[in-house]
């Protein structure tokens, strides 16, 4: 079995991918599993670090709002748009794939499209519960799509062939052990805090984070607090410290990037972050209450789409970024300590949301498309 995996822009994209491509291989040892995407997309490091063959394909959005930088965007995605399909074909002429999947970005669309066109079998996996704009095009030409929410069936517009299936997470996720990732950090019976704005960092998160590790540190709260900056934060949380006169210590510690976050989701009480898919299926797999404050800055706004599914389950306090102030943070988390058991029945609705077997029900579906193929 040959397989081919569109997957791109985002640890969104990609991971969901990879876990894919990782169940296949265990599921087939045969299995021969190809990725296509931008070399200068996160996609090429995560892909070529996993040990899977990358075909190149250059592939860009365009820009809705005009301005003179993205006319000259828009221009180069119109000159992207016209060598994807000679790219494409050489690709599938190479790889020869009996299955084509695709995980989400713009790379999906030519690579997914060109592969239904051929009669090879096809299938999509939807991250969010608000779909793309690349998913829901292909969704009409390929043989199953995926989806992780109920709530996008009928936004993909192809109900007959969508099976819900969540978002599959890493293995090691589902692994962990709670009382030793807390016994790692001595957490003791403090209340553990988790909180990241992404690899990057997001400044309105590091601003706000930071106000509450003012309150913690200033209350005394019994508070263990674990804070991600980002790269682009690392200087500016160190000025928020300065300002807010908190230090790290004993009950605060402050990282570039976590790069253990599984035994830090498995030792958490709270996390508070973004609300992409990723992180939302790790959230609900470990069972985790949440803050989330869904990024402004994404395609059709699904961040905020992603979240309300949790708040409406009553697994997350969702704070738009337009209400977000750091008395805001304080008090919401006041409010969430107040009460005994709050965040353990939030944690317990979140897993209620997540599917442990998602990885199962996309391997069996996929295996059963090649075999009708063949």
């Amino acid at each position: 079995m040959r397989v081919l995996i569109a997957a791109g822009g985002t640890a969104g994209h990609i991971n969901p991918a990879l876990a894919i491509a990782g169940a296949l291989r265990a599921a087939d040892p045969t299995a021969e599993i190809h990725f296509a995407g931008r070399k200068e997309g996160m996609e090429y490091g995560l892909v070529t670090k996993a040990g899977y063959p990358f075909h190149h394909i250059e592939i860009n959005g365009f820009q809705r709002k005009l301005t003179p930088k993205n006319i000259g965007r828009n221009v180069v995605a119109l000159y992207h748009l016209a060598l994807s399909g000679p790219r494409t074909s050489a690709i599938l002429r190479q790889v020869q794939p009996d299955l084509v999947i695709g995980c989400g970005g713009y790379v999906s669309g030519p690579v997914v499209r060109a592969a239904a066109k051929k009669g090879i079998r096809t299938a999509i996996h939807e991250q969010n519960a608000f779909p793309g704009v690349t998913n829901k095009l292909l969704a009409k030409d390929v043989d199953v799509v995926f989806a992780a929410s109920a709530a996008a069936v009928e936004k993909l517009g192809a109900p007959e062939k969508t099976v819900v299936v969540g978002n599959p997470v890493r293995p090691e996720i589902l692994t962990q052990d709670r009382a030793a990732a807390r016994a790692a950090l001595h957490a003791g019976n403090r209340t553990v805090i988790l909180s990241f704005g992404g690899s990057l960092g997001a400044r309105r998160i590091n601003e706000v984070v930071a106000c509450l590790c003012g309150w913690e540190q200033k209350t005394r709260q019994n508070i263990l607090h674990l804070h991600a900056t980002g790269s682009r934060g690392v200087q500016l949380f160190q000025d928020l410290a300065a300002r807010e006169g908190f230090a790290p210590g004993e009950n605060l510690v402050v990282k570039e990037y976590i790069d253990n976050m599984p035994q830090l989701l498995a030792a958490a009480d709270l996390v508070i972050s973004r609300s992409g898919a990723l992180t939302l299926a790790e959230l609900e797999a470990m069972g985790r209450a949440s803050i989330l404050i869904p990024s402004p800055n994404v395609a059709e706004n699904h961040q905020y789409y992603n979240a309300l599914e949790l708040q409406n389950a009553g697994a997350a306090v969702v704070i738009e970024e337009k209400d977000l102030t750091g008395e805001t943070l304080i008090h919401t988390v006041q409010d969430l300590l107040a009460e005994p058991g709050r965040l353990t029945a939030m944690g317990a609705a979140a897993r209620t949301l997540g599917n442990p077997h998602s990885l199962d029900l996309i391997t069996s579906k996929l295996l059963e498309l090649v075999k009708t193929a063949q």
